[in-house]
């Protein structure tokens, strides 16, 4: 490990990707940027008839409020804490946050809740499938509204050609979509074999068990995963790890 070790960041380039690089920082690491997603608005808002509304991003929360919408009487349901202080700052009431900040943690929280109810799902075009299958398990209508579609920018890659070249301390991946964006950046420049290699003698950290799932799915070791899904845990925990080391 250098003295000031280069650590891969992949949020997408807006107040999330400043942070993260000021979060690394000061933890004393050299962070790479390397925006593995875009923002890309449908244009669209949830139906206005459901029963209940179940956000699971920030960037969901912030393109409702500025369109202007607004619940009614459904009760609002987010994801995780994250998402739940979004909603709060732009005036949204919440009602459900589960104890476990994954889909199956929400469709848990719901369950017993739901039968013969409208549940919108209002979120981006990657969403798991659990929260839909959950759901119907459940005896909801689900219905979804894509918000945005999430897509790879076409400068990503950096990150991949250092860590086949060794290059790289440590990868923090926030999501499945990181993990697959980086492997086609990877074999877009030709070197996705040896950037995996190159991460496997790295330090990898994964935001939340699908994301690790994700990773290992495709040859990628994961060294941390933090109790909770938020990335200043995740960046610590991995900057403690490359201390140890």
């Amino acid at each position: 490990m250098t003295a000031s070790p280069r650590v891969a960041v992949f949020r997408p380039d807006d107040q999330r990707l400043e942070a993260a690089v000021e979060l690394l920082e000061s933890l004393g690491a050299t962070p790479v940027a390397d925006p593995m997603l875009a923002v890309e608005p449908a244009g669209s808002t949830p139906r206005s008839d459901a029963d209940a509304v179940v956000f699971t991003s920030t960037t969901g929360v912030d393109l409702v409020a500025d369109a202007g919408w607004t619940p009614g009487d459904a009760t609002v349901c987010a994801i995780g804490e994250t998402t739940a202080g979004a909603l709060r700052d732009s005036g949204f009431e919440v009602d459900v946050v589960p104890e476990t900040y994954t889909s199956a943690g929400l469709v848990e929280a719901l369950e017993g809740e739901v039968e013969g109810a409208r549940v919108e799902l209002a979120r981006s075009d990657h969403g798991s499938s659990v929260l839909v299958e959950g759901l119907f398990g459940a005896g909801a209508y689900v219905h979804e509204t894509v918000l945005y579609r999430l897509v790879r920018p076409e400068s990503a890659g950096e990150s991949a050609e250092l860590a086949a070249a060794c290059d790289l301390d440590a990868a923090l991946f926030t999501s499945s979509l990181t993990v697959e964006h980086f492997l086609e950046a990877a074999a877009d420049r030709g070197v996705r074999g040896a950037a995996t290699d190159g991460l496997n003698e790295a330090v990898v950290g994964a935001i939340g068990p699908p994301t690790a799932r994700t990773a290992e799915s495709n040859g990628i070791g994961v060294d941390v995963v933090p109790e909770t899904a938020d990335f200043e845990l995740l960046a610590r925990a991995v900057l403690e790890r490359l201390q140890s080391n």
